[in-house]
């Protein structure tokens, strides 16, 4: 499996393990140095139909993406919903290494809800599939679209956990160590 990255540059996977109940993959190429790549992190969660099925179905989409590469995917949790309605979500948080900006990144990720059914009808519906960019790099962002980082991803467990176990030592650009929140949170 090779990726194409920025200037035609490429990298391919030397393999992908399970290390610490977390899916790791390495690289090897040229195309991940010369490219401008920030840690960007994900959730993906899903309360309806075969949540499992759905959630592998979202990460493979991801390798598809030009100039990304997935660096680690957590394990998954499941989870009663927050604020919302319906069965319990099954959790996962991916990172990924990619020049994608956010704007395009989070169109391709509603691209891939829009492909397995996600509908809102109000808020915080039962879904098929639900994706949120957490972070991107050290970088806040504030639009009328999208906000980072995620303003509630200090109060919830179901992304806290996921998160700290692919990136244990991630600091939040305004709180600090993510590590020191998640005792605090339900």
């Amino acid at each position: 499996c090779a990726i194409k990255g920025c200037a035609g540059h490429e990298a391919s996977l030397i393999r992908g393990e399970i290390k610490d109940g977390r899916r790791e993959f390495r690289w090897h190429g040229e195309a991940l140095e010369r490219c401008r790549v920030l840690q960007r992190l994900f959730g993906l969660g899903a309360n309806l139909g075969d949540t499992t099925a759905t959630l592998d179905q979202a990460e493979q989409a991801l390798w598809a993406w030009p100039a990304t590469r997935v660096v680690a995917v957590s394990p998954r949790y499941r989870s009663a919903p927050v604020q919302a309605s319906g069965p319990d979500f099954l959790n996962a948080v991916v990172e990924l290494a990619t020049d994608l900006e956010p704007a395009p990144l989070l169109a391709a990720l509603h691209d891939i809800e829009a492909k397995h059914g996600r509908q809102r009808p109000y808020l915080n519906a039962p879904r098929r599939l639900d994706r949120d960019l957490l972070l991107d790099g050290q970088r806040p962002l504030n639009t009328p679209t999208l906000v980072l980082p995620h303003p509630r991803l200090h109060e919830r467990a179901f992304v806290l956990y996921p998160l700290l176990d692919i990136a244990p030592d991630i600091e939040h650009p305004a709180w600090g160590r993510l590590l020191v929140l998640h005792a605090r949170v339900a």
